[in-house]
């Protein structure tokens, strides 16, 4: 036992490091306020509904009416039953927000080096060096946090994998499964899209050193064993993984029907994203220098350069006074790549760039040739459509590639695999299995390198670049020629002041190996000064973006936005309609109304190209249509009103006609001029099949009606009038994946109308009609997702008695 104590005692010792660095870093978190996330502000708006229907009623709703006129909750938060790898997952965030994030990192990329069999002292610092590493920081800055949850996982996933390829199956088999079920439990499918293609560069890597060493039996076991272990892992997340897959067909991540653009262009058909969307955020090759010196490309977009830089001087001279220039200065438009939008650079270090580079002349074998693969993967295709044979080729060929947008995020790849790589370089320092004449020959061709480099910078920067940024022409038209010029004066003077830095962290460096390697510093003093190098390195970057003055108070973030007298006057009404919001932003309607306003990146794809076709342009047809009560805008002095649209058609209608048309791209061009209260159109979709005897005329009198009497986010119950059969149509948006319709408690069907919304067939008389949404996919996920618990749970146990009887034994 005692010997156990003291083995378990340095890795205890270490979390507690972590979770004092964690705490550290987010200081403010202890004084109780919170991190202002823009991210998390907008999705705090699109789910109050669903929050609130939770705290009121004690059910999870799966559907939301505040959001895009309605959508799934799939991905906004939803909870789903038996998900006990989600419970596992909330136990493992024990910190709080995004202190917990921080630890993640640090904890699973800790496990991945000892699983490397590294020495824990040089995992630590590994693991200092991944969780520090600037883009990872500054997603949390900016409130990406499903994004962070998933790279957080990616490292355990990877112990998992390296362990069975270690013949340590059972162990491996149990990490993987949990591992990779927290990972997927992040609900972030396009950083887990990128570790699999990491893990297929490891996979091939291992091939080829299994077929070199004869050992491919071994190989394809630990193959086998891995699939069975990812299949648990998702069975562990069936519902989630169900629900999405599901929703992702009708989402804007699916095939459009259309094949013309809103202006009547033809538009390229595709079973993705568009390749425009995909490559928007691709990384300038230039921009590859932004790892190695934070600001080589000016920074974020906008920099503080504060009192002693020359754009305040340039305001200044623009007539501002000495608070509005300094203001202005905090926020100078420094970086020139050609992304649109950078809050920071991706940086990962001249530290671990300089080990990382000292390691590629002394570390030999798989392990160099998978993290130099998914390093080079990684970063050729972040490079978007400036590299565009490569992204093409992936667009085209590689499955699911099309799904996912801004390319550069694929450097997260790079991120795990440099840092991992750059420790192995300490480790074969360390050691006695390379010649002090190989380390010394490493040591001077990394310092060339990486040092040559930033002088060659230094030397040569006004021949080099032009540090013209992508909008200086509208700040030429705005403010003159003098103020772009003092702009670009300080753009050289934070790209000279960065590679200087990175030009003395990397003597500095390269002086503690050389210091080591002359026995002038023992090995741990060179671990304390690479520790004290990383964290001066990495978080004196971090902090320029996210430090204390990101924090606010708590109620600040937990109610983020606040009702103005034109939602007061709106919320006064209690009917059911919708809110059209052209002032406030994405999601702050939808924290009030139901909105037609909202934020996410997937939500329903007929619901967007209406949007696009007619809302956006305030087609009034349409509006009223949805069922668009009140339309938020300004008056020529900026001040907000409210228009309140008695045209709006209400929440249901008998029309008079039904019209099929041959296509979807007519269908939405119907919707322009469509006399929407009396006809609907319809093209031909699955639901079709059954409803049987549609007509295309329905006769409708003056006394018949349809009136709804309940309303709640998943449950809608109308009562109807008519003499006559009819065809109603309901200002809702149709979803077949989960809707389901009741007359008079009998299931009935509905069907699709004008591209967007529901229609159904209601037989002559009274009746109440009901709709519930209720999805077979979340009963069908939930009962996988209990079966799998408890098959891993058995395992679990029988690995443990194994392991024991193992023991005994021995």
């Amino acid at each position: 036992m005692q010997f156990s104590i003291k083995k378990a005692l340095p890795h205890l010792l270490v979390l507690i490091g972590f979770i004092i660095l964690s705490l550290a870093y987010f200081s403010p978190l202890l004084k109780g306020e919170k991190l202002f996330q823009s991210d998390i502000m907008q999705y705090i708006g699109m789910s109050k509904q669903q929050i609130d229907f939770k705290a009121e009623t004690g059910e999870e709703t799966y559907w939301t009416n505040s959001a895009f006129a309605g959508m799934p909750t799939y991905q906004l938060g939803a909870k789903y039953p038996h998900n006990y790898i989600k419970k596992l997952d909330l136990t493992l965030r024990f910190l709080p927000r995004p202190a917990d994030y921080l630890f993640l990192y640090l904890l699973s990329f800790y496990i991945l080096l000892l699983v490397l069999k590294v020495d824990f002292k040089l995992a630590a610092l590994g693991a200092i060096a991944f969780g520090f590493s600037t883009y990872l920081i500054i997603i949390l800055g900016v409130g990406h946090n499903s994004k962070a949850h998933a790279i957080a996982y990616m490292p355990l996933v990877l112990s998992g994998i390296l362990l069975v390829f270690q013949k340590k199956y059972i162990s491996g088999f149990l990490l993987t499964t949990v591992a990779m079920g927290l990972e997927l439990v992040s609900n972030h499918f396009q950083m887990t899209y990128y570790l699999l293609l990491l893990v297929i560069v490891l996979g091939v890597a291992y091939l080829v050193d299994a077929y070199r060493k004869k050992i491919l039996p071994h190989y394809f076991k630990s193959i086998g064993i891995l699939v069975t272990a990812v299949v648990l892992s998702v069975a562990l997340n069936a519902t989630g993984i169900m629900a999405t897959q599901e929703y992702v067909k009708e989402s804007t991540r699916g095939k459009s029907e259309l094949t013309i653009n809103p202006d009547g262009s033809p538009k390229p058909t595709t079973s993705g994203l568009d390749r425009d969307y995909i490559t928007q955020f691709s990384y300038g090759i230039t921009e590859t220098f932004n790892l190695f010196i934070p600001r080589f490309m000016g920074g974020g977009n906008y920099e503080n350069l504060g009192k002693d830089s020359n754009t305040y001087d340039a305001y200044r001279e623009l007539g501002a006074s000495t608070a509005q220039a300094l203001e202005e200065s905090k926020h100078a438009p420094m970086y020139w790549g050609k992304q649109p939008i950078v809050e920071a650079p991706a940086y990962i270090g001249a530290v671990i760039l300089f080990l990382f580079v000292f390691a590629l002349f002394l570390v030999k074998g798989r392990l160099k040739w998978w993290l130099v693969g998914g390093t080079l993967l990684s970063l050729l295709l972040s490079y978007g459509k400036n590299l565009g044979f490569l992204t093409d080729f992936f667009i085209d060929y590689v499955p699911l590639y099309n799904k996912f947008r801004a390319v550069s995020s694929i450097q997260v790849v790079l991120e795990l695999c440099i840092p991992v790589l750059a420790i192995f370089g300490l480790v074969r320092l360390f050691n006695d299995f390379e010649n002090r004449e190989a380390k010394l020959k490493a040591l001077m061709y990394s310092t060339i390198i990486t040092g040559g480099l930033a002088v060659l910078f230094l030397l040569f920067k006004s021949s080099l670049f032009d540090f013209v940024g992508a909008n200086d022409g509208q700040y030429i038209q705005a403010y003159g020629q003098d103020f772009v010029r003092a702009i670009k004066e300080d753009r050289k003077a934070i790209f000279t002041k960065d590679t200087l830095r990175s030009l003395v962290l990397v003597l500095l460096s390269a002086g503690a190996v050389f210091m080591f390697l002359r026995d002038k510093l023992k090995e741990q003093w060179v671990i304390v000064a690479f520790c004290v190098l990383i964290l001066f390195d990495l978080v004196g970057v971090d902090r320029r973006y996210v430090n204390n003055d990101d924090f606010v108070s708590a109620i600040k973030v937990n109610k983020p936005f606040q009702a103005n007298d034109v939602d007061r006057e709106i919320l006064k009404d209690t009917s059911h309609f919708r809110v059209f919001d052209l002032v406030s932003g994405a999601s702050k309607p939808s924290y009030f109304h139901n909105s037609l306003n909202g934020y996410n990146a997937a939500e329903l794809k007929r619901y967007r190209e209406v949007f696009d076709f007619y809302v956006s342009r305030n087609n009034m047809n349409v509006l009223n249509m949805l069922n668009t009560k009140y339309i938020i805008a300004q008056d020529e002095k900026e001040r907000m009103f409210s228009y309140k649209n008695d045209e709006a058609n209400g929440n249901a209608w008998f029309v008079k006609n039904l019209q099929k048309v041959a296509s979807a791209n007519e269908e939405i061009k119907q919707l322009d001029s469509l006399p929407n209260k009396i006809k609907a159109v319809y093209s031909s979709h699955k639901a079709l099949e059954a409803l049987k005897n549609i007509k295309p005329n329905y006769v409708v009198d003056s006394l018949a009606s349809i009136n709804l009497i309940e309303e709640k986010p998943n449950y809608l119950r109308y009562e109807s009038e008519n003499l006559n059969e009819g065809f109603a149509v309901f200002s809702e948006i149709f979803y077949g994946n989960g809707w389901k319709t009741y007359i008079n408690g009998e299931e009935a069907s509905h069907i699709r109308v004008n591209y967007t919304l529901r229609g159904m067939q209601v037989p002559a008389g009274n009746h109440t009609i009901e709709f519930r949404f209720d999805p077979d996919v979340v009963k069908t996920g939930s009962t996988i997702a209990l079966a799998s618990s408890v098959l891993f749970g058995l395992l679990l146990l029988g690995a443990l008695f194994y392991e024991f009887k193992k023991k005994q034994n021995s």
